[in-house]
Parts: structure tokens; sequence; C-alpha cells
């Protein structure tokens, strides 16, 4: 986000972590002497509880969370006039198309934590009409707790591998993301959108060229079913994003690939 910081004072809150301020989403009274307080352009926001077994396990939580704090800001920014950019995910859908979803095509989530970002999604639109929603899939990023993460992790560790065929979305690059975020605020064009690096591959697919192109080559990796993987939440099985709103104004993610080869030089450079 330098090229935002260049241009505007950034004042980040969450709940945890080294920030400007501390936020719970959830408190109506805390975001909105905060908001109000700051008065800022633009409320960008990309908090959620992402741990999508544990929202199945406790779907209250999620959409407390994702759902009803999202619709604090959502309520808030609408009320002071600043438009919001509500950051949700792929997973809003129910991954039963043989295509990629379009940013037109009805959600339908099929897990606690897709129904609390569509919940988020609904109260956004529905409340404040300058608004951006980004939905994006599969992060990967420097440090902290991703897929790409934890199998080159994995590899290095001697680990065996076994990663799903049936799971397909777009692995997206947080650098990627947040430029085309910034790109898409400059742009000043409100609605829903869809800004993935471009292209889907499985998770074994994901996984076999990452490994393949950091040096494990020789390292196998068990192809299995996703019902073979048991977990709390069992995630859509297609769920591929196509960017049509964003590419029809100049906004545009590299291929996954050449996502994951930048991503892996820069971990290299340290």
């Amino acid at each position: 986000m330098a090229r935002l910081r260049r241009q505007h004072q950034v004042v980040a809150a969450d709940i945890v972590g080294e920030v400007s301020h501390e936020l719970d989403i959830s408190d109506y009274e805390a975001c909105r002497r905060l908001v109000a307080g700051i008065r800022p352009a633009l409320v960008l926001h990309p908090a959620a509880w992402t741990d999508v077994n544990s929202c199945a396990l406790n779907p209250r939580k999620a959409l407390r969370i994702n759902g009803l704090g999202t619709g604090n800001l959502a309520a808030i920014t609408a009320q002071l006039g600043i438009p919001i950019l509500y950051v949700s995910s792929n997973e809003v859908f129910d991954g039963k198309l043989d295509r990629a979803y379009t940013e037109f095509d009805r959600p339908n989530p099929v897990n606690a934590y897709g129904y609390s970002k569509w919940y988020g999604e609904r109260a956004v639109a529905h409340v404040n009409p300058r608004h951006y929603i980004v939905r994006t899939a599969w992060l990967f990023a420097h440090g902290g707790r991703n897929f790409l993460q934890a199998i080159l992790g994995a590899a290095r560790d001697g680990k065996s591998l076994r990663v799903v065929t049936n799971e397909v979305a777009n692995p997206t690059y947080t650098k990627d993301l947040a430029a085309a975020i910034v790109s898409l605020i400059e742009s000043e064009r409100f609605g829903i959108y869809h800004l993935v690096n471009e292209g889907a591959v499985s998770r074994w697919g994901f996984a076999r060229f990452a490994l393949d192109e950091a040096g494990f080559a020789d390292r196998p990796i068990e192809r299995i079913s996703r019902h073979e993987w048991p977990r709390p939440s069992l995630p859509p099985e297609y769920t591929a994003l196509a960017n049509h709103a964003g590419a029809s104004i100049g906004i545009r993610l590299r291929p996954w690939q050449e996502a994951v080869r930048a991503f892996l030089d820069a971990e290299a450079a340290g």
C-alpha cells in the first residue's frame, strides 16, 4: 500500500497487532467513535475471521464478526457520507457452475464462512451506496499462515504431502491484490469486482507448480479427493472467479504462475 500512503495518511485499526488503533468491528459504538473521530476519505475493510473450520464450529461468531461487524461499518460510513471498500471471498458461491463465476452471478454460500461473508456483502450493498465489494481467493503472502507457506514448509521439513485435486480457484498474491485495490479506489468506480490473479488451478496443481519452481520437483504429492481430507468446513468445489468488471476499467492481475514466481523470488531475496 506504499502508493496509497504517498497520497494519503493511512490509519490502521485491528483487534490485534501493531496498529494505530485497537478496534473490534463487532462493537458498533467503538467503530462509530473511531470513524467519526477520524472522518477518513474512505474505509478500507479487509478485516474478517478467516479460519473457515472454526467458523463452521462457531457460526454465530462468524456471523457476528464477518457479517454484523461489516454491517456496523457499512451503516456508520453511510451515515457519515464515507465510501467503503469491503474485501469478500470466492466462498460466497456454491461451486456448482462449470465456468468461472462473474461479478453478476448469484451468490449461494454452502458453509458458515461463506454465509458470513455474503451477509457482509449484503450489508454493504444495501446500506452504503458508495461501496466497492472486492471478491478474491486463495491468498498467499510473505509471513503468516497460508496454503503456499504451509506447502513449502512441509517440503523443507521433509514431510509427506497429500493435497486435494477437486478444489479449484485462483491463487492470488497479496501484493498484486493490494495494487489492484489501490487502482480501484483511485478509479472511484463503485460496484462489485473480482480481483484475483488470472487463471484457475486445483489445490494439487497449485502445490505442484510451487514446489517445482521452488526446487522441490522430486518431492511427491499424493493426489486425494476433498472428501478424503476431513475437516469441519467443506469448501465449495469450483469457485474460480472471472475478472470482468475490473478489466473493463483497466485493472488486471498477472497470471497466477507469474505471481508465484515473483513471490518465490522475493522469499529467496529475503
